[in-house]
């Protein structure tokens, strides 16, 4: 009984051994996934990414050179437009002095002729029509136009007083006497009149 009972004892140990049906591994099923997750990426072909790269770069080229085009028109746009900004500036008073021309040889041939004539009379008519001709021209063209202040009202806006006086029977400061005429520019005063103010003399009511 105890050499029959140990050999079944030592089969039955060897059928232990075997694992059970349920902890196989099913090769077949995981193979093909983990080499497909480790498949190398398809080959890209080099010669395409070659000539992509030089058709960018001569974009690249190609703009760099437009903006060196534009940024060099534009500086040259710039230094145009200042040398003609100084030259207005410069010749602003062209056509002025060109009028004033006329009027310069008027007054050289004025005095020669009192150089030689010494007749005063007439040297005093000349330089009196060469100044009316002068302030007409200036007036008509250009719009300088000179104005008179004596026996106005004092006008801070257009008198500069160098000399104050008092007088009685005055309501208001009066201008007496035009020391140098005062001129506007169209609408404008471009030089104020230096005029000898007469002041209101201080009440004296009741007296």
């Amino acid at each position: 009984m105890s050499k029959h009972s140990h050999g079944n004892t030592a089969a039955g140990m060897e059928e232990t051994k075997t694992p059970p049906e349920t902890s196989e591994i099913n090769v077949e099923s995981t193979v093909p996934e983990t080499a497909e997750a480790y498949a190398p990426a398809p080959e890209v072909e080099p010669l395409g990414w070659e000539q992509k790269c030089a058709d960018l770069e001569a974009k690249v080229a190609d703009l760099n050179d437009q903006y060196l085009r534009k940024a060099a028109d534009f500086e040259n746009f710039r230094k145009r437009m200042n040398r003609e900004k100084q030259e207005i500036t410069e010749f602003a008073n062209q056509n002025l002095l060109l009028d004033l021309l006329p009027v310069i040889d008027d007054f050289d041939r004025a005095i020669k002729s009192a150089e030689t004539s010494q007749d005063f009379a007439s040297f005093y008519e000349g330089v009196t029509m060469i100044e009316k001709q002068l302030t007409s021209q200036l007036e008509n063209k250009w719009g300088l136009k000179r104005f008179d202040s004596e026996g106005e009202l004092f006008d801070p806006n257009r008198h500069e007083a160098l000399q104050v006086e008092k007088a009685a029977g005055i309501p208001e400061p009066v201008v007496k006497e035009d020391y140098l005429k005062g001129y506007f520019l169209k609408e404008r005063v471009l030089r104020f009149a230096k005029v000898k103010v007469l002041m209101p003399a201080e009440d004296q009511h009741g007296g």
